[in-house]
């Protein structure tokens, strides 16, 4: 039997293509604005380092676990294993901060957002992306805390004087998708008459929910394989917050 990979290390494997492209998204807008002396929080395997890294001077990358498989060789890109906050890095010393899907694993959130506000240079920028929780399926027992757009925005507002309210959304390709996801989660879901999702401790349901969501996607894509392959980057875009998109997508101005 093959390996079941946590859900929440996004891969090229095609079941999780839906996932993947959009994440492709966030590192693309984000090159298109970033310059300068660059800080990724939550590098995971690495494929956005190829995107972001020619658009830096130097560009830095930290995450929890230590950086398997082959990384981009690039000289101006450092690869360190750090767990934060804090962030053990000089005050003022970045021109941009990015983050992508990680603060949402984050206990202490606010300090998270104190930390990065502390190393960015003056006019620096915190380009951040979390799942709306508007549009979540299930409880995802990997993550603390889910937010809404009223209380990310109020979340980064608490520290920088500027947040630009953006949204990763999906055209109808993406939407039916999610619409064939949807009933096969409510199908799964029936099975926990106790409700159990919701009740359990966190770490208890990291097992079942990895398994399972490797299993429903698995058989989304031997179900629905055109539609399931065929979703690239394009048919996702960002655009101004609404409460139907799926990612939270915020720049936040020091």
């Amino acid at each position: 039997m093959s390996k079941f990979a946590t859900a929440e290390r996004v891969s090229r494997d095609a079941s999780d293509n839906y996932v993947f492209q959009r994440s492709l998204l966030a590192y693309h807008a984000a090159a298109e604005r970033i310059h300068g002396d660059v800080l990724e929080i939550g590098t995971g395997t690495g494929y956005g380092i190829e995107i972001v890294a020619p658009h830096a001077e130097c560009f830095l990358t930290l995450d929890k676990c230590e950086p398997k498989g082959d990384l981009p060789e690039l000289p101006n890109v450092e690869v360190r294993q750090a767990l934060v906050p804090p962030i053990d890095l000089p005050s003022n010393c970045f021109d941009f901060v990015i983050s992508f899907q990680v603060i949402e694993h984050i206990k202490k959130d606010v300090e998270l957002v104190r930390e990065v506000y502390r190393i960015l240079k003056p006019g620096g920028q915190f380009i951040v992306s979390t799942p709306n929780a508007q549009m979540s399926l299930t409880r995802n027992p990997w993550h603390i805390r889910e937010y809404n757009p009223d209380q990310f925005q109020n979340l980064l507002s608490h520290v920088f004087p500027s947040v630009e309210t953006l949204g990763v959304f999906g055209n109808d390709r993406v939407m039916e998708y999610y619409e064939k996801n949807r009933k096969s989660v409510e199908r799964i879901a029936q099975f926990d008459i106790f409700n159990l999702e919701q009740h359990l401790p966190r770490w208890m349901l990291r097992l079942p929910y990895d398994l399972l969501n490797r299993l429903n996607r698995r058989k989304l894509l031997r179900d629905n394989t055109e539609l399931t392959s065929s979703i690239s980057m394009d048919d996702y875009r960002i655009a101004p917050v609404a409460d139907n998109c799926f990612d939270l997508f915020y720049i936040a101005g020091k």
